[in-house]
């Protein structure tokens, strides 16, 4: 993501934030709530998530809520002490909360139990107050976590998207070129790095702009790039294997000309059916070619050979991506 990409990200969380916390406070604060500034701190932990997040934590705060009252009620009233009994409590919520696998509900829920702990009773009207900050915090971070840049987010998503096809289409005329005998610099070899890197930040991206949207479809972005991801690892391997090639051998040509046809077809919208075909051809023309006479000439084509599976393999991850899209993938994405 660049440096834009995450100041505008960070403008907007922050923006949601105060403008959510501040309103929490002023509500908690216009119903007369005791610690009515902790509706600003519960607001703020929860936005501080996509919006399928919000969802699940705001569900999983108020069922802890009840956890949270029971224990505190145990605690803060058969214990006198006060550390000790906010030691146990705070004992009892965490077990409990790790044990639920719900821990993202513990910083919230230890603020109410420190309300109780001061509370000079601990009746209905002490557990309606601290119902009342949460149901404030957790509102008001649901209602904010509806606006999402979700048209600037898909635009980046795509132009990411043609970005990674334009680097490997270049990487891949780059190793056709290595192959063909013709000089490639080390910062070719670089870029690979860098490639993989970004690809990481952009499966990243792909996941939370899933999860800031009620659809299923967009896992289609995830697969996407995640296969891409694989593709960037076969060109790695090829890179490996190109250096090792100890002399120049017919086969050679073979898969220049496939790699650089190859290239042309790095697009989202390719069908590598008939670069699969193409491939069993130049397989079969292998076999019918006379046979290696030195040691160096059948090395040489051993590693084309194992060039070649590679390049198959590639075509194979854009293959199972095809196929793992469901019908309203296809239509969303492919028409």
């Amino acid at each position: 993501m660049s440096n834009a990409k995450k100041l505008r990200s960070w403008l907007l969380l922050a923006a949601k934030i105060a403008v959510g916390s501040s309103a929490a406070i002023y509500i908690a604060q216009l119903l007369n709530l005791e610690h009515y500034t902790s509706a600003g701190i519960i607001t703020l932990l929860t936005l501080m998530t996509t919006k399928w997040e919000t969802l699940r934590l705001s569900l999983f705060r108020l069922i802890t809520f009840i956890i949270t009252m029971i224990a505190g009620g145990f605690a803060f009233h058969f214990i006198d002490s006060a550390w000790i009994s906010y030691g146990v409590f705070i004992f009892l919520l965490i077990f409990i909360s790790y044990a639920l696998g719900w821990h993202a509900t513990i910083s919230v829920n230890a603020v109410l139990g420190t309300h109780l702990l001061l509370a000079d009773s601990f009746g209905i009207a002490e557990v309606r107050n601290e119902f009342m900050l949460v149901i404030i915090g957790v509102v008001i971070a649901i209602i904010l976590n509806l606006i999402h840049d979700y048209k600037h987010q898909r635009k980046t998503i795509i132009a990411n998207m043609r970005y990674v096809e334009r680097q490997m289409q270049k990487l891949m005329r780059e190793l056709a070129a290595y192959l063909s005998d013709e000089e490639v610099t080390l910062q070719t070899w670089q870029e690979f790095d860098k490639l993989q890197k970004e690809l990481q930040e952009y499966i990243k991206e792909s996941y939370d702009y899933q999860d800031n949207t009620f659809h299923s479809h967009p896992g289609y972005y995830i697969d996407y790039f995640e296969m891409r991801q694989s593709q960037c690892d076969i060109l790695e391997s090829l890179k490996t294997e190109l250096e090792r090639i100890p002399i120049e051998c017919p086969q050679s040509e073979y898969a220049y000309e496939f790699m650089v046809h190859l290239s042309e077809n790095i697009v989202e919208l390719n069908d590598p059916d008939p670069q699969l075909a193409e491939i069993k051809n130049i397989f079969e023309r292998m076999r019918k070619d006379p046979l290696p006479q030195t040691t160096q000439e059948f090395e040489s084509r051993t590693l084309i050979y194992h060039i070649l599976s590679d390049l198959e393999e590639f075509l194979f991850f854009n293959k199972r991506f095809i196929s793992g899209l469901n019908e309203r993938q296809i239509k969303e994405y492919r028409s």
